[in-house]
């Protein structure tokens, strides 16, 4: 019985904490400038993660992708980019042209 209270209790707990912050976010997210200098901010830091987390894959892959060549993963970024930017910066097309690279690399194709 102790058990399964402590269970509710912390989910309670972690309900409350969650519903704080979305509160306080909604309290003051109104008061900020969208265009302001906070914001930039924040932005240029999820970009760094975002690029880093990608670099890191890259570079340093774990599972299946380690077998795939450095070059090889190198070349289907350039293809990502490069389909990404010639479809007028479609997200599907980068991705779908990296997964072909890397697929193609994996089947033999590109060998």
């Amino acid at each position: 019985m102790s058990a399964e209270l402590g269970l509710y209790g912390a989910a309670v707990a972690a309900a409350a904490a969650t519903y704080f912050w979305r509160g306080f976010g909604v309290a003051v997210g109104g008061r900020l400038d969208p265009n302001g200098l906070l914001f930039e901010w924040f932005a240029a830091v999820a970009y760094a993660i975002l690029a880093a987390l990608v670099v890191r894959l890259v570079v340093f892959p774990s599972g299946e992708l380690r077998e795939i060549a450095l070059a090889v993963r190198l070349g289907a970024c350039a293809a990502a980019l490069g389909t990404y930017l010639l479809f007028g910066r479609s997200l599907f097309a980068g991705c779908f042209a990296a997964a072909a690279v890397i697929a193609a690399a994996a089947s033999g194709v590109l060998s």
